[in-house]
């Protein structure tokens, strides 16, 4: 074709990568015609394409001498259809990262493995709370409820795909239980498809030969470890564990109303067994650990067989249930919901008692932690306030399913519904009562808003007379309110606080007034509450629905939507292996084999440049490679949330040890605003109404945003978190960085 593209590689290369929502690569190059010269669609490598031919003299990209080149990784998060599955996903995701938030003191590592064994065991029970919600939809609500006789759903206006049951079956519920326990084992088969899927595509990328563990940069730096991006063993082995308990339940619910018979007791056990012997493995901590590359640690072989006989056990005991269901069996107790054997009770016991455990725990991780000294988000333990947000959204997906099942079948009813039956389909008190807690978090909601406004308003008020001197009269009122509006951010840990806890404060309430039986949620304020709490839930199933499908089909709504995932799926999947998957482990070995490319001999130099999330993928990157290629290698960020936000959350990965190796094992600076909501400076804030200029940490460096307007212009468009190339310190950076690391 006309025109010329660069493929070479010696020289200089500015190396750049985006950030959230996936940059297009034009955007990244300032170029209408990129083309790509390593990788593939989902992830690859790009360049200027030249439309008059070879370029040369000052251009940015001169074969052999300096190239401009973009990464785009954001495939991984917003390429794909089934991103549109990902937003029910979300439970998962949040587990993971609790994970990760976990303080780790030097002091407390017995008591940091019981705990991590906690976070394990719940990520394993918020799998039973969404596969058990779409099985209490379908067996129950459907299955035992509305096909039974002169139950909702033999009406002749019914559904004709759940008529037949009650028509044909209306008296023998082992069988209408065994067809409709169909719907929840198709979810756990695609829940596994994806999550298999996936692993193959981003998970299974080894890294590149001669990667060791010894070659991090600084003892002790868990960024720095090659294992953190080495995750395909023991996510599968978490993947066989949450796939065979989610299918141990669906059986046990068409086992358990017949366990008072020979064969149901035999198969209720037996669904049960296999549930107790999938909790126990996940308790273990070989489980989920991962094994640097070319080490000697060996993970114990009865694991990995036990695995795989659960693996085979957990269908063949589901299987043979529904088998002897579908042949026939009699309940051995009838009622208007679907009997069990306590085993729903027992599992929420079980959530509670480990979230009141590892609160305890975390916080005393965290108060040995203290000792370092660093500030940390929430006190230390955010790890345990994500992770009860993590249950709040499972519950709320749960119960949003089952009130939009027996709302599209029937009427919602609750235990003290009368007789006669007609049309309801009977919900269990506890649902009701946690939907009555949703208005309380939306006033919550609508309250913690109030509150940061009020708290931009001050600290708008108290930057306006600083801004005056350097915006003039006319202008400091705007751009105040703009950085005040950016300053929200460093609140996060308050609205994640506050929210979290009216929703305990909310469900320990609950807990209380069902255990003692003090009223039903039906009439006066809580009837009115949970009645809204119900149509809120609904809404949001609706919702999810709805912007799912748009999804599958508008690629723009899918790079939107990505934003979510470009940073909680930065994590490996460490505790949860059906959540979306980590980008990373694909992305990390891509850019080491690419910068070991580029820089292949002493003449050669990589200038990293990492946007938002890009900034701290690069950081991540260099304490991978190796260190002859580190000296190679410069840094640029900007925009960049790794003190913010990462160091904040996640200080054993992120903190002051770790930032400090990258510094030490690259030259680095870093470009901030304070108009941007996301990133901000590294190594400690300048004040730039103090301090206009120079960088005292050797990193940081300001940029004015938006730029200071000539005497009677008007003041320019802020940019906020975008386009820092397009500001004159990144060139300076830039060039600062070359020099540094001269070609030889």
């Amino acid at each position: 074709m006309d025109g010329f593209l660069d493929e070479t590689c010696e020289g200089v290369t500015e190396l750049r990568v985006h950030g959230v929502s996936g940059t297009p690569p034009e955007g990244m190059l300032n170029h209408p015609h990129p083309r790509i010269v390593a990788g593939d669609g989902t992830t690859g490598f790009y360049r200027r394409w030249s439309v008059d031919g070879r370029p040369h003299g000052e251009h940015v990209d001169v074969p052999g001498t300096r190239h401009r080149e973009a990464y785009a990784w954001g495939g991984l998060t917003s390429g794909g259809r089934t991103i549109a599955l990902w937003l029910l996903l979300l439970p998962f995701s949040l587990a993971n990262l609790s994970y990760f938030m976990l303080p780790r003191p030097p002091r407390g590592r017995w008591l940091r493995h019981v705990t991590e064994a906690a976070q394990r065991l719940f990520a394993l029970l918020l799998t039973g709370t969404l596969v058990g919600a779409v099985t209490r939809a379908s067996v129950d609500l459907v299955g035992w409820q509305c096909t039974a006789a002169g139950r909702a759903c033999t009406y002749d206006t019914a559904p004709v795909w759940v008529h037949w049951l009650g028509a044909l079956w209306g008296n023998e519920p082992s069988k209408r239980l065994a067809v409709t326990a169909l719907v929840p084992l198709a979810v756990v088969v695609l829940l596994w498809w994806i999550a298999r899927r996936t692993w193959e595509r981003d998970e299974r990328t080894v890294l590149p030969p001669g990667t060791t563990a010894d070659e991090g940069a600084g003892d002790g730096v868990l960024l720095a470890q090659p294992r953190l991006w080495h995750g395909g063993a023991p996510v599968w082995r978490l993947r066989v564990v949450h796939v065979c308990f989610a299918i141990a339940s669906i059986g046990l619910a068409v086992s358990a109303p017949f366990a008072g018979t020979r064969v149901g007791f035999v198969l209720t056990v037996a669904n049960a067994g296999v549930q107790v012997a999938a909790a126990l493995l996940v308790l273990l901590p070989w489980i989920a650990r991962r094994v640097d590359p070319g080490s000697d640690e060996r993970i114990p072989g009865w694991l990995t067989f036990a695995c795989q006989a659960l693996r085979v056990v957990a269908p063949l005991v589901c299987l043979a249930t529904i088998g002897a269901a579908l042949a026939g069996m009699s309940p051995s107790a009838v009622g208007r919901q679907l009997p069990g054997v306590g085993v729903g009770a027992f599992q929420f016991a079980l959530t509670v008692g480990l979230g009141l455990f590892m609160l305890v725990t975390m916080c005393v991780l965290a108060r040995m932690d203290r000792a370092s000294g660093e500030s940390r988000a929430m006190g230390g333990i955010a790890a345990w306030f994500v992770l009860m947000v993590a249950a709040g959204s499972a519950n709320v997906l749960a119960l949003g399913v089952l009130f939009w099942t027996a709302t599209f079948f029937g009427v919602p009813g609750t235990s003290a519904s009368p007789e006669p039956l007609d049309r309801q389909l009977f919900l269990d008190d506890p649902v009701w009562w946690t939907a009555a807690l949703v208005p309380l978090l939306a006033a919550g909601f609508a309250a913690l808003a109030v509150i940061l406004y009020a708290i931009r308003g001050a600290v708008a008020g108290r930057l306006t007379p600083e801004l005056t001197r350097h915006y003039g009269e006319r202008y400091d009122d705007e751009v105040a309110a703009k950085w005040a509006l950016a300053s929200l951010t460093d609140r996060a840990g308050l609205v994640l606080a506050v929210l979290t806890g009216i929703g305990v404060a909310g469900f320990a309430a609950v807990t209380v007034i069902y255990q003692f039986r003090l009223f039903t949620p039906e009439g006066g304020l809580a009837g009115l509450l949970a009645t809204l709490g119900s149509w809120a839930m609904t809404a949001v199933i609706v919702g999810l629905v709805l912007l799912g499908r748009r999804t599958y089909s508008d690629s723009g709504l899918r790079r939107t939507i990505g934003i979510v995932w470009d940073i909680s799926t930065f994590w490996p999947r460490a505790i949860h292996p059906l959540s979306p998957p980590c980008y990373t482990e694909r992305v990390i070995p891509e850019l080491i084999a690419r910068v070991d490319r580029l820089a292949g001999n002493s003449r050669d130099q990589v200038v990293l440049s990492g946007h938002s999330q890009g900034s701290v993928i690069t950081a991540a990157l260099v304490l991978q490679l190796k260190p002859e290629l580190r000296a190679r290698v410069g840094m640029l960020t900007h925009g960049s949330p790794l003190r913010r936000l990462y160091a904040a959350f996640f200080p054993a990965y992120f903190g002051t040890a770790a930032l400090s190796a990258v510094r030490d094992a690259v030259p680095w600076y870093n470009l901030y605003r304070l108009s941007d909501p996301i990133g901000g400076p590294v190594f400690g804030r300048v004040d730039p109404l103090a301090q206009s200029s120079g960088h005292p940490n050797g990193v940081d460096l300001f940029c004015w945003d938006p730029i200071q307007p000539g005497p009677g212009e008007p003041l320019p468009e802020a940019r906020w978190h975008s386009d820092y190339w397009l500001d004159p310190p990144y060139d300076e950076a830039l060039a600062r960085l070359i020099v540094k690391r001269p070609a030889v």
